[in-house]
């Protein structure tokens, strides 16, 4: 299916791209999200007519993501987890518990922008942790959890 690009999509194209993709991907992912419409005339025309709208809009967003990356780099994030003897986690800190810390220290951040290549921290000690603000804006705090018996 052939598809516009309303916003940057990671990995397929930018702001006003034609692709070509998969109709589900389009269908139940896409479209639904506002990421991008149908690349049918109509929708051309109407495209060029917002487009320098469009513009301004993913600026903004850019720029608000640059702000607070500015605001969490280098940030450090701490978790009290029970812990055994030999320093390993009963259970573990996943991405939506450093969301959660995040959200403590006054920072709005949703547990889909926390990136944890290595999955879940199960250990005591420090982690970084990537943060995705946007799809142009990552930034990486420090986790330190802490172990309490």
């Amino acid at each position: 299916m052939q598809i516009i690009l309303l916003d940057k999509v990671a990995n397929l194209g930018g702001l006003g791209d034609v692709v070509k993709v998969k109709d589900g991907y389009a269908r139940n992912y896409l479209i639904p999200q506002g990421m991008a419409k149908r690349a049918t005339s109509a929708n051309m025309a109407e495209f060029e007519a917002r487009r320098v709208e469009l513009e301004r809009i993913q600026a903004e967003k850019l720029a608000a993501a640059q702000e607070l990356g500015g605001k969490l780099e280098g940030l450090m994030v701490q978790i009290t987890r029970k812990a055994g003897m030999d320093g390993r986690l009963f259970g573990s800190v996943s991405n939506a518990d450093v969301a959660e810390a995040l959200e403590a220290q006054g920072f709005s951040i949703d547990k889909a922008q926390v990136r944890m290549p290595e999955g879940p921290i199960k250990a005591v000690g420090d982690a970084v942790v990537r943060v995705a603000l946007h799809s142009d804006v990552v930034v990486e705090i420090t986790v330190s959890v802490l172990g309490e018996q």
